[in-house]
C-alpha cells in the first residue's frame, strides 16, 4: 500500500478510533500467530475457515513426515508396489498409492485425523484419474488415534495404525490469525479480565486466510473489530448490548459517509436451537447433497448450517427449499431477538430479517449481523458478526456471554465516496532556501512544525523556479522565501499560490497567517 491510499486508511482508523472512544471501547492488541488449537476450538474444525484457509506450520519437526516415514517402515510389505504424490483430477494429490496385484489403494497420512480428512479421502477417491479400477481408501494415523477414528468411519476405508518413535515429542501447531475474536477471548481468559466486569475492546490489525484473492479479498487482509465481554452479571448477555453494537456500526458508516448500507439480521438460536435445526437441515439434505458443489457434499455431513454461506449460482433453488431456523427458536431466543428489533427501532437504525443469514464460524450465537454495501458487487458485505455467549467455556474459560464484529478494512476502504486525494492533507507551506540557507529554512521549518503545520522543506541548491515548481507539485498552499535578506529583516515573504497573491510577514506572525488561510 503506496501513499496516498494509506492517507484514506488513516482517515477511516481515525475516524474508528473517535466513534470507539465514544462508545467507551478500549484498544487490544494480540499476537498475529497464536496456536493452531485455539482457532480449531474456538472458529471450529469443520469451518472452511480452520478446515482450508489456515496459513499453519509446525514448530519443529513435521509430524506428518514422521508419521509417513514410519509408515513406509510399517506397511510397506503389505503392497507389491508403492507410488507417491499421484496425481488426481481437479489438482487434487494422493499421498501414496500402494497396489496390490491391480488393485489400488489410496492412501492418506493425516497426524491429527477426524471427519474433513476421511471426507477428503473420499473425494480422492471420486477424483480418481484411473476409472477401469475402483480403489480402495485407507487413513494412516498415530496408533494412539486409530480407534478414535475407527469409531468415526461408517464404512469403505481401512484404518493404519501407526506406531512413532518412543521418544517423539510433536512440536508446537501455529496459525497466523484467520480472524482476532478467538484470540481475544483468550486473552479475556488468560488475563482473568472477568475482575473487570463488562470488556468492551476493539482491535485494528492484519488477518490471514489462504484464498482466492478477489476484489477487496487479500489472503493478508485487515480487521477492524470489537468485543463486549463479561459475565452475565455485568449485562454480557443482555439485548441491549446487540442494539448498542449495531447502533454504533451505524453511526460510523455514516460518520465516513456511506449512507446507503443495508443491515441484515437474524437469530441463529442457542446450541439446543441449533441441534434440532441441524438434524432437520440433515434430513432435508440428505437426498439432495449429491447434486451440489463439492463444498456443500462436505458441509452436509460435517456441519450442514454452512451450506447457507454456499455462493454457487446452481446449489440456490435446493438451498431455497431448505429449513430456516426462525422455525426451530426457542422462546428464550425469540424474546431475545425480538427485544434487539424494539431497541434499533426506537433508536431508528433500519434492518430487515434474513432468515438464510448464519454467518460462516461456529461460535456463533443468537444475534448474527451482516451490514451490506452495493458499491462492492456481488460479494456486498461490509462486515458482520454476532453473539458468542458459549465461546470462553469452549475454551476452558468462565462463562463470559458476548458479541462482536469484525469490518473487513480493505472493503470498507472501496465502500467510500471520499477518495485518498480528498484527505490527504497537503503541506501548508513549502520554504524555498536560497543559496547558503538550509541552515536557516530547516530552523524556521521547525518553529512552523510546532504549531502543528504541515511543512515541505526545499533545498538551496534549487534555482528559485525550481522551487516554485516543487511547491506546486506538493500542493503546498504557500511558499516561502528564505534568503539572507529575509532573515536578517526577520520578516518572510509568503506566496499562496493558489491566488498569486504576496505579502511580507514578519516571523512571529507566520504561523498565524498560514494557519488562517
Amino acid at each position: 500500500m503506496l501513499p496516498p491510499e494509506t492517507a484514506l486508511w488513516n482517515f477511516v482508523e481515525a475516524a474508528v478510533r473517535d466513534v470507539f472512544r465514544a462508545y467507551n471501547f478500549q484498544e487490544i492488541r494480540t499476537p498475529i500467530f497464536e496456536s493452531t488449537e485455539l482457532f480449531a476450538r474456538g472458529v471450529g474444525e469443520e469451518t472452511d475457515v480452520v478446515s482450508k484457509e489456515m496459513y499453519s506450520w509446525w514448530d519443529g519437526n513435521v509430524p506428518e513426515l514422521v508419521l509417513e516415514r514410519c509408515w513406509l517402515q510399517q506397511y510397506k510389505e503389505r503392497y507389491d508396489h508403492i507410488e507417491p504424490n499421484v496425481a488426481l483430477s481437479n489438482r487434487a494429490k494422493a499421498d501414496f498409492v500402494g497396489y496390490r496385484g491391480q488393485h489400488p489403494t489410496i492412501i492418506k497420512i493425516e497426524y491429527g485425523g477426524g471427519i474433513p480428512a476421511l471426507i477428503d479421502l473420499q473425494l480422492q477417491r471420486k477424483r480418481w484419474l484411473e476409472h477401469e479400477v475402483e480403489p480402495g481408501l485407507a487413513i494412516a494415523v498415530p496408533e494412539e488415534n486409530a480407534d478414535f477414528i475407527r469409531g468415526l468411519i461408517v464404512g469403505g476405508i481401512e484404518v493404519q495404525g501407526v506406531k512413532m518413535p518412543e521418544d517423539y515429542e510433536p512440536p508446537n501447531s501455529l496459525t497466523l490469525r484467520p480472524e482476532n475474536t478467538a484470540g481475544v477471548v483468550r486473552a479475556y481468559i488468560q488475563h482473568d479480565l472477568q475482575k473487570n466486569g463488562l470488556n468492551k475492546l476493539y482491535y485494528i490489525g492484519p488477518q490471514f486466510r489462504r484464498e482466492r484473492p478477489q476484489k477487496g479479498r487479500y489472503r493478508q487482509f485487515y480487521q477492524i473489530g470489537a468485543e463486549v465481554i463479561g459475565p452475565a452479571s455485568a449485562g454480557s448477555e443482555s439485548p441491549a448490548r446487540d442494539a448498542e453494537v449495531l447502533e454504533m456500526l451505524a453511526t460510523l458508516l455514516n460518520r465516513l459517509g456511506i449512507t446507503d448500507w443495508n443491515l441484515e439480521l437474524n437469530s441463529v438460536g442457542t446450541p439446543a436451537d441449533r441441534a434440532a435445526f441441524n438434524e432437520a437441515l440433515r434430513k432435508a439434505l440428505d437426498p439432495v447433497k449429491e447434486k451440489m458443489c463439492a463444498d456443500c457434499q462436505r458441509r452436509a455431513v460435517t456441519n450442514p448450517l454452512r451450506v447457507f454461506d454456499c455462493k454457487v449460482a446452481e446449489d440456490q433453488p435446493i438451498i431455497e427449499t431448505l429449513p430456516r431456523i426462525t422455525q426451530f427458536l426457542g422462546e428464550d431466543s425469540r424474546k431475545h431477538f425480538d427485544a434487539v428489533q424494539e431497541i434499533l427501532t426506537k433508536v431508528g437504525v433500519e434492518f430487515h430479517i434474513n432468515d438464510r443469514l448464519v454467518r460462516g464460524l461456529d461460535y456463533y450465537t443468537r444475534t448474527a449481523f451482516e451490514f451490506t454495501h452495493g458499491a462492492l458487487g456481488a460479494q456486498n458485505a461490509i462486515l458482520g458478526g454476532g453473539r458468542y455467549d458459549g465461546l470462553s467455556e469452549a475454551l476452558g474459560g468462565p462463562a463470559a456471554p458476548g458479541i462482536g464484529f469484525a469490518i473487513g478494512e480493505d472493503r470498507l476502504v472501496m465502500s467510500l465516496k471520499e477518495t485518498a486525494e480528498g484527505v490527504l492533507r497537503k503541506p501548508d507551506v513549502y520554504l524555498a532556501a536560497m543559496a547558503g540557507m538550509n541552515g536557516e529554512a530547516a530552523r524556521l521549518a521547525r518553529e512552523l512544525r510546532r504549531h502543528d503545520l504541515v511543512v515541505e522543506l526545499g533545498d538551496d541548491s534549487f534555482r528559485l523556479k525550481k522551487s516554485f515548481e516543487a511547491a506546486t507539485k506538493a500542493g503546498a498552499k504557500y511558499i516561502l522565501i528564505v534568503g539572507e535578506n529575509e532573515v536578517q529583516a526577520d520578516a518572510f515573504a509568503l506566496k499562496n499560490l493558489a491566488t498569486g497573491e504576496q505579502v511580507q510577514v514578519a516571523r512571529g506572525e507566520l504561523a498565524g497567517t498560514i494557519r488562517g488561510a
